[in-house]
């Protein structure tokens, strides 16, 4: 079994349940969790992180609905064995990304400043592109 490391924000009023599937899904699509990786029994993810039980086997369930992973029935939940990592043109973002962050410190943001830009733009980019095409 892969560990997973669950970490829940209560402050940010995101359901804990999203928050969790939220974590399980990046980590498959970041190649973290590999298909047949098994997911933490909810009973260890409730002790570690100090949420229901149930919390936890609702995002497993949700999660197997949206077919990332699947139960099997004694043995645990697994990522589903069709699944693959981030794709090639993926890594290509992320690698842009990460050039992008290293530009972003030494502009003088933060991890926090960075989050919040990320989030402004990607809510509504259509603004910034035409912005960017004005100015040249």
């Amino acid at each position: 079994m892969v560990t997973v490391i669950f970490r829940i924000d209560r402050r940010t009023g995101t359901a804990v349940y999203v928050q969790l599937m939220q974590q399980v899904r990046q980590a498959v699509w970041m190649g973290r969790l590999a298909p047949g990786d098994q997911l933490p029994p909810a009973r260890e993810v409730s002790e570690h992180t100090g949420i229901n039980p149930n919390t936890v086997l609702k995002a497993y369930r949700e999660l197997e609905m949206a077919g990332l992973v699947e139960a099997r029935q004694g043995s645990g939940t697994f990522v589903r064995e069709h699944l693959t990592p981030l794709p090639q043109n993926g890594q290509v973002l992320r690698r842009e990304l990460a050039a992008w962050s290293l530009r972003a410190r030494a502009a003088g943001l933060d991890v926090s400043d960075m989050q919040a830009l990320l989030a402004e733009v990607t809510a509504d980019p259509e603004p910034v592109v035409a912005e960017l095409d004005r100015v040249g």
